[in-house]
């Protein structure tokens, strides 16, 4: 009996001890493990003087979730469709096993990073004006889309009917245009603005939207890595006359890696360059409205290896603006493939104005009907080609000689000259046969290698 009462004594001593010890603990009167909400727990055995709270259900990625309320140890796994919108923070990833969906302009803000791998699709919403779909990185934001060859990102329409694990639809085409926004970088590089400013708001977003503002004097900035990413079918109409590109690059420096784009049924530019620093290796362009690789405000960088493939309502393959500012800057385009289209109106190879600056070397171009020209825009292009700022080298076209080069100058709006032209002797035409040769198609020896774009949607549509 002494022994049972020993041991009884013993037992509640401790009970007490563990009661007192859990008081100094916790004064809550949480008890953080029965399975209810008591004390001053937030949720269910967590938050308040328990372990933090899963976030499962506040609008985005955060704690342990390996996307937007999904994944991790305390979440459901990211399955289905995602919907995205507003300013994304800190780090936030997208994975293929998701479809995302962009509610108006989805944001990655300064310091945030976006991980986006290889295979994921994003479909933007309809909506035009200010509630237009569209994906920004901002000044100072990361973005990481990491495709492949085999597995592409691809950011389209919601109206696609592409599905998770696909690398198109069944339901679009090349003439399937804004349908949603697209896709812009903005960064901290130079660009030549009006004023000589260092920043200005960019193409495509109001003014008041202070995430649109880009430039800036650091010409190694970083915005990330973007590679092997095919854009389909945006362009939705901001404002008269002002449409989204497929892919606008801002003022992006040369410490981003851009490389294996391609831009299809895009309703204004498919890629354009407003000043900043960056290389980009094999980009293509195909059916765009407007013009397929854009360069403006100073872009001082190179774009190698690339394509446009003009649809049947495209404008210029190349246009190609010089500085706004007193800061010049020089492009170069090295080993361009232009390709033609019978049935659009305009559709003309290439229009250097404004000043434009820089080299454009290899270009082959075939398929132009007659009539198509590479201009010289105004005055001021053709003094800078006169004084070796604007260059050309190594043009081989198909059909054509040297003939379709011209000499125009500057027009008012109802197309009458405002200036007188300046004499060439000899003049840009006849200058041209310093650099064109005419070949037969498939006899080129300058251009894109197309065998770097088979991994592209318009590989698989016949376009080239």
């Amino acid at each position: 009996m002494k022994r049972i009462i020993l041991t009884s004594f013993i037992l509640a001593a401790f009970a007490i001890g563990f009661t007192s010890c859990d008081d100094d603990n916790n004064n809550s009167g949480a008890s953080c493990f029965n399975g209810i909400q008591d004390g001053d727990e937030t949720g269910v055995d967590c938050g308040g003087s328990c372990a933090p709270c899963p976030t499962c259900d506040d609008g985005i990625q955060n704690g342990d979730e390996t996307g937007i309320d999904c994944g991790g140890p305390d979440c459901e796994p990211c399955t289905g469709i995602v919907q995205v919108s507003g300013l994304l923070s800190g780090t936030n990833s997208w994975t293929n096993t998701n479809i995302y969906v962009l509610n108006q302009k989805v944001v990655v803000e300064d310091g945030a990073t976006l991980n986006i791998e290889a295979g994921t699709i994003i479909k933007g919403a309809a909506g035009q004006g200010s509630l237009a779909s569209a994906l920004i990185v901002a000044r100072g934001g990361t973005i990481n889309a990491l495709g492949t060859a085999e597995n592409p990102i691809v950011f389209t329409s919601v109206q696609d009917n592409i599905e998770v694990g696909q690398k198109a639809g069944t339901n679009l085409d090349e003439n399937s245009q804004g349908l949603w926004g697209g896709v812009l970088i903005l960064g901290y590089a130079p660009g030549s603005f009006r004023g000589d400013v260092e920043e200005v708001q960019i193409e495509g977003i109001p003014a008041d939207d202070e995430f649109g503002l880009y430039g800036g004097n650091d010409p190694d900035d970083n915005s990330g890595t973007f590679q092997y990413v095919s854009i389909r079918h945006g362009g939705a109409l901001i404002g008269e006359g002002n449409e989204i590109n497929g892919l606008t690059l801002g003022a992006v420096g040369r410490g981003t890696t851009i490389n294996n784009v391609e831009v299809v049924a895009n309703v204004d530019d498919g890629v354009e360059y407003f000043g900043g620093t960056v290389d980009t290796q094999n980009m293509l362009v195909w059916a765009q409205g407007d013009d397929g690789l854009d360069i403006d405000q100073a872009y001082s960088g190179t774009v190698s290896n690339s394509v446009v493939i003009l649809g049947n309502n495209s404008d210029h393959g190349l246009e190609i603006d010089g500085p706004e500012g007193s800061l010049n800057g020089e492009f170069e385009l090295q080993d361009i493939t232009l390709i033609g289209n019978a049935d659009t109106s305009n559709g003309e190879y290439a229009d250097y104005r404004s000043r434009a600056m820089g080299s454009s070397n290899g270009v082959y171009a075939y398929n132009f009907p007659d009539g198509k020209d590479v201009e010289l825009d105004n005055n001021g292009v053709a003094q800078n080609y006169l004084d070796g700022i604007l260059s050309f080298s190594m043009w081989e076209v198909v059909g054509f000689d040297n003939s379709i080069f011209v000499e125009k100058v500057a027009t008012d709006d109802n197309g009458d000259p405002t200036e007188e032209k300046i004499i060439l002797m000899p003049d840009f035409t006849e200058r041209a046969a310093d650099w064109t040769t005419q070949v037969d198609q498939g006899a080129n020896t300058v251009g894109a290698d197309l065998g770097d774009f088979d991994w592209t949607y318009a590989k698989g549509k016949g376009a080239f």
